[in-house]
């Protein structure tokens, strides 16, 4: 089985995003959910799910950003 840096897609409250992104990483993001689901398409993280996990993930493992990222104060949260 094919081992990916994903292994699962939690559900938490989102904050709604825009963007856009090349087709071509739309067809790769359609092929990541579906290899992640085990090859099956049916029931497979869409792009919008994969997006997410995957940033929180490069950022966890920037050994840069962490290091840097300990020295600056966060901003508050207002809310």
């Amino acid at each position: 089985m094919t081992r990916l840096k994903l292994s699962d897609i939690t559900d938490e409250k989102p904050v709604k995003l825009t963007i856009e992104i090349p087709a071509r990483l739309h067809c790769d993001l359609v092929t990541y959910g579906t290899v992640l689901n085990g090859g099956e398409e049916l029931g497979a993280p869409t792009p919008e799910q994969l997006v997410a996990p995957m940033l929180e993930r490069f950022m966890a493992t920037d050994r840069e950003f962490a290091k840097a990222r300990r020295n600056i104060q966060p901003a508050p949260v207002s809310g």
